[in-house]
């Protein structure tokens, strides 16, 4: 393998909704991902065409707002999730080692995310998954996003168990509406109240901000306060000339005292 392992030094403040911070972990990858907004995304590993489809759009649309997309790297719509997302914009948490990449059928896409993503593991090399070791990956999936997104799940299943986390962490839970007798993980939650339904992945990407019209655009601490819509006193506040600077290049419009990315 020719990407370094490295353990993680610095402090991620999401993992401390864990029952417990991890002892040691290890990257493969850009840290700076951390930084930026994030949702977690997981589901079967077997969707349905409807799925895949969804699955994949709500990742691209996330990811073209800067939204950095979290999830297992599992077969199915874990994989998915960071194909929507792109490996530059994506966090993929492991069961296993680093040094493995796991599974086999997703290693073009692993060797993808560990070139221009992110790649997390709580274990030593030569640490091979088990069970136990997929329920303490799915809670650090968990922890990193915002928001948990289950786009399709069993009852009973690893999503579920994910699920779970989220309820103890507080976190905002939102699923895919499916048929009834389909996916009925995440229409109990529905049922329950303990889900929201997106309808509109449009509008569900834009409560994170909009898409910038130049693709090429930085998306550091700045863009990502700017798509708040901060009024300017704000803006100056804490940048200072670079909000002048943005408005002069087009990067900014400043209307009736807010701020817009163009």
């Amino acid at each position: 393998m020719s990407n370094v392992i490295n353990r993680v030094e610095v402090h991620i403040s999401e993992l401390e909704r864990m029952k417990k911070y991890p002892k040691e972990l290890f990257s493969i990858g850009n840290l700076e991902l951390l930084k930026r907004p994030k949702v977690s995304i997981v589901g079967t590993r077997r969707p349905s065409g409807y799925t895949k489809d969804f699955t994949l759009n709500l990742a691209k649309a996330l990811s073209s707002r800067g939204v950095c997309v979290v999830s297992g790297v599992a077969m199915g719509v874990d994989a998915l999730a960071h194909i929507g997302a792109g490996s530059s914009n994506t966090i993929a948490v492991v069961a296993n080692s680093l040094d493995v990449r796991y599974p086999s059928v997703n290693s073009s896409l692993i060797k993808g995310i560990e070139e221009d993503g992110l790649m997390l593991s709580q274990y030593f090399p030569t640490f091979k998954a088990t069970p136990w070791s997929f329920v303490v990956r799915n809670e650090v999936v968990v922890a990193l996003g915002d928001v948990l997104i289950v786009t399709e799940a069993d009852l009973k299943s690893g999503s579920m168990r994910s699920v779970e986390f989220a309820l103890q962490m507080e976190k905002e839970i939102y699923v895919l509406p499916h048929r009834l007798n389909e996916s009925r993980g995440s229409n109990e939650l529905l049922e329950k109240g303990l889900a929201k339904p997106i309808y509109n992945i449009e509008e569900f990407a834009n409560r994170y901000g909009v898409i910038p019209r130049d693709e090429e655009i930085e998306k550091d601490d700045f863009f990502y306060f700017c798509q708040t819509s901060p009024t300017l006193d704000e803006a100056v506040a804490k940048f200072e000339s670079r909000v002048y600077e943005a408005e002069l290049c087009g990067e900014i419009t400043i209307e009736n005292g807010t701020i817009r990315l163009t």
